[in-house]
């Protein structure tokens, strides 16, 4: 900046220290020797000056051994003529208005830049100076007569003549210029623009891309101030918003083969199937041109407002390569009244317009021949057509896209341009004496106004224009900010043409600025489906992404969330833990509360179980009802009864006592079911170990003088059913003092599922009881197989090694099933045991009995059991 701004005032001091003369004034002003070189001109009370680039310029190939040679314009663009019509037309409206500005006409002069930075320079001095010779501070013209420059269409030329005009605070309007640096009104002070900067398009622009989720985006820009700006600020937009670039090439303005195949094959080899292309009219060309050799489809084109209604691209023969392309537009705008204007376009009519014979001969394909003197414009056919122009060809018949009443949108800029100019110049002119903006109140003359004077009325200009919107400039010189957004449709004849699909309204609340009808967009190949552009495809909920090394952010893999973690969007960098007690679900995209385990009535196991349970308890009762019943009976008197009415009321506990397994977990159930359980099977236990001491007491009384028969009574009983339960009660008891059973839910335990079970609390506890439990019962295992062979006739032994034996091998089995599983399925295992050795108890010992009871009644005597007696003694 600080060397811009000391080369600007280095400029300014030789400017002002060179003479300043002035050629004498005739009622025109002075004439231009060359009018082949400015172009088109009309004469008025004040001038309007433009630089318009009809032509397309081509630069000489030269060694630089010698004077460069010239810049030639060969190639005529019918677009751009109709740019400088336009100008002609809002002229000739406001001249045609006379309350507008009374007395006063407007004139003005169009110089052809060619795009040219070399000739907008000279064209702008020209201008200024009103001389063939260019001469800096020299005035072949009243000053006051230049009002303001219009123009150029490109940033760059137009900084240059914003540099030069800025120095004498001349007005400069640009129509197309919209490079973000020509806002600084600190080094363009006397610059302003109908068309929007390029920080709202590329913005614009980036949201554009990012509406269609399109996240990995190619960009190609020219190598000029447009370019490379507007590049800048939509890679920022896009990077800001997590999308990434597949590739940024810079296209030359000056044609490279060695580059524009680079392009290519960058754009080839490119995954990235939308392309950012933030250039200005021409230079894409070449690059198209070989992209269509190539045969490189499937690509959607984002343009930018420059290059969108570009007609040098929307040919027949690139619309296939080029169809399904959207991008943004400068709006549109309406002039009623310009097609009747351009049909008295006349080569006969429009002697000042240079521009006029060769849009003549692009139009109706004919030639001119040189006129010679003041024959007319016939000329004989000298063109490669054989076609000569005549000038009775009619512009009705003509049909062109560029010169019609449609597509108004540069040449709107330039209507709105000429508009403003006009509207500063009566605003000027009304200023009251006395009430004014100037020192002291004055206002300026319009017949001899400074440059800085009308530029002050340019910068402070609001007016509506033809299409009822309202037009002003801020304080930045820039007008508000609106573009159409348009597609490019392949028509059935093969050609482009530009529908309009939404508007872009920077003035709209944040947010809304964007509206785009997508149904009525046309991709490529005519497909109605939005593509889609992406280096990865999304993750889903349930993963999570991971960057790939050495590569953008938006190229990542996609990895499923670690077991007890979800992710609940799409494109998630990260997973979460559930709560602890929730879990994912299968999917792992969202919290599930996990499934509550417990061993409960209303499962099939748990209902099995307990019916199970209760079944056999009736049976122990009913066994207990028939052992009452029949209690005088000799089977049930034998081995003593009272024992057995103990052994059976516990063996129907120990059956009840497995409910307490079943079901919810509760402090008091989880306090009971294990001591209880524990002391019931001790009982039963030590029931059948007394029985079976009874049976051989019993036995060995009967011997003579035997010392046994002071125990036949009921002490020994009780006193080993007694000392055996108690030693469990005390354990038991123990354990509830020192670390009682609680209820817990145990989220641990098991993946996804919390376990509801009662925690014993003391694992040594539990093991010591059941223990206790196993070594009574190996007790009374090896004392009833000693008692086995007794010579009796209804020796319970047999069957007590029978029960023991069943008993023990159901603990034994219970064992490891009870170590190797989990949650309810713990619970079956141990109920599974409590009821089999219980009804082991039940079966061996009893069952015999009752069999006599019922159903073998003869057998039930005391003959018959003294009888088996003696006769197995003998």
């Amino acid at each position: 900046m600080g060397f811009i701004t000391t080369m600007r005032l280095l400029m300014l001091m030789v400017l002002l220290a060179m003479p300043t003369p002035v050629c004498p004034i005739d009622t025109q002003g002075c004439t231009l020797k060359s009018q082949d070189e400015a172009g088109y001109l009309q004469v008025g009370d004040i001038t309007v000056g433009s630089i318009i680039p009809v032509h397309n310029w081509r630069e000489s190939e030269t060694s630089f051994i010698k004077y460069p040679n010239p810049i030639t314009c060969p190639e005529f663009v019918e677009r751009r003529y109709r740019w400088a019509l336009s100008l002609a037309f809002a002229i000739d409206e406001i001249n045609h208005g006379q309350s507008f500005l009374p007395n006063i006409t407007l004139g003005f002069l169009i110089y052809d830049s060619c795009l040219a930075l070399v000739r907008t320079m000279r064209g702008t001095l020209w201008i200024l100076t009103g001389k063939e010779g260019r001469v800096p501070n020299y005035h072949c013209q009243n000053p006051s007569r230049l009002a303001a420059i219009i123009g150029d269409s490109g940033s760059s030329q137009s900084m240059s003549m914003a540099t030069l005009l800025g120095l004498y605070r001349y007005p400069q309007v640009s129509y197309f210029a919209s490079s973000p640096l020509l806002s600084d009104k600190a080094r363009f002070p006397s610059f302003l623009r109908t068309t929007p900067s390029d920080t709202v398009q590329a913005q614009g622009l980036a949201q554009l891309v990012l509406r269609f989720g399109w996240t990995w985006v190619g960009l190609l820009s020219t190598e000029d101030a447009y370019g490379e700006m507007g590049a800048d600020i939509v890679k920022e937009e896009l990077l800001k918003f997590g999308a990434c670039i597949a590739f940024h090439e810079t296209i030359p303005v000056i044609p490279s083969t060695k580059k524009t195949n680079h392009i290519t094959n960058v754009v080839l080899r490119s995954s990235s199937h939308v392309i950012v292309l933030f250039s200005s009219d021409p230079y894409m060309l070449p690059i198209m041109k070989e992209l269509l050799i190539r045969n490189v489809t499937g690509k959607v084109w984002v343009a930018s407002e420059s290059w969108s209604t570009s007609p040098s691209v929307s040919t027949q023969q690139l619309a296939n390569l080029m169809s399904g392309s959207i991008g943004f537009a400068i709006y549109e705008g309406k002039m009623p009244g310009f097609k009747k204007f351009l049909l008295k376009t006349h080569p006969s009519t429009s002697s000042s317009d240079i521009f006029v014979k060769q849009f003549w001969e692009l139009a109706f394909n004919c030639q001119w021949t040189k006129p010679q003197d003041n024959q007319s414009l016939v000329s004989e056919n000298i063109g490669a057509t054989g076609v000569p122009c005549t000038g009775a060809e009619k512009l009705e018949g003509y049909h062109s896209l560029y010169f019609s009443e449609s597509n108004l949108r540069v040449s709107f800029n330039v209507y709105n341009a000429i508009y403003s100019i006009a509207h500063a110049l009566r605003d000027m002119h009304s200023c009251v004496p006395g009430k004014g903006p100037f020192t002291n109140k004055t206002c300026a003359s319009i017949q001899d106004f400074k440059p800085w004077q009308l530029l002050y009325y340019i910068k402070k200009v609001r007016f509506v224009n033809r299409m009822g919107e309202e037009m002003y400039f801020d304080g930045s010189g820039n007008p508000p900010a609106v573009y159409d957004i348009i597609n490019w449709h392949l028509q059935p004849d093969g050609l482009i043409s530009y529908e309009n699909v939404g508007k872009f309204d920077s003035r709209a609340p944040k947010g809304q600025e964007m509206h785009i009808n997508i149904s009525a967009i046309q991709w490529n190949m005519q497909s109605t489906e939005v593509p889609s552009s992406v280096c990865s495809k999304s993750c889903y909920p349930g993963s999570r992404k991971a960057a790939q090394e050495g590569k953008p952010l938006c190229c990542f893999d996609c990895l499923p969330c670690a077991e007890g973690e979800i992710s609940n969007m799409i494109d998630s960098t990260n997973c979460w833990p559930c709560p602890s007690d929730q879990w994912p679900n299968e999917r792992r995209s969202e919290c599930v509360p996990k499934r509550i385990e417990l061993l409960s009535y209303q499962e099939v196991l748990g209902t099995i179980l307990a019916v199970v349970a209760i079944f056999c308890s009736i049976i122990t009762a009913a066994t207990l009802w028939i052992f009452i019943k029949y209690r005088d009976t000799p089977i049930a008197k034998a081995n003593n009864r009272e024992l057995s009415f103990l052994l059976l009321g516990a063996i129907m506990l120990s059956f009840l006592c497995s409910l307490l397994f079943i079901g919810d977990p509760h402090p008091t159930t989880c306090l009971l079911r294990q001591p209880a359980f524990g002391v019931i099977f001790v009982f039963c236990v030590s029931c059948v170990l007394a029985k079976t001491i009874m049976v051989i007491i019993a036995f060995n009384a009967t011997k003579p003088n035997s010392s046994l028969r002071g125990w036949l009574g009921p002490r020994v009983p009780i006193v080993t059913v007694s000392a055996s339960t108690l030693l469990q009660v005390f354990i038991c008891v123990t354990w509830l003092v020192l670390c009682p059973p609680f209820p817990e839910k145990n989220m641990k335990l098991k993946t996804g599922t919390i376990i509801f079970q009662c925690n014993e609390c003391s694992a040594v506890a539990l093991w010591c009881m059941l223990g206790y439990m196993g070594l009574l019962a190996c007790v009374s295992f090896l004392v009833a197989f000693l008692a086995r062979k007794l010579p009796d006739s209804f020796n319970e032994a047999k069957w007590i090694t029978f029960s023991m034996l069943m008993f023990l091998s159901v603990w034994l089995s219970f064992i490891p099933g009870y170590l190797s599983t989990q949650g309810k399925y713990m619970i079956a295992v141990e109920i599974f045991a409590i009821i089999s050795s219980s009804a082991g108890l039940l079966i061996c010992i009893f069952f015999p009995k009752c069999y006599f009871i019922l159903l073998r009644p003869d057998m039930n005597t005391r003959e018959q059991l003294l009888g088996k007696g003696t006769g197995k003694k003998r």
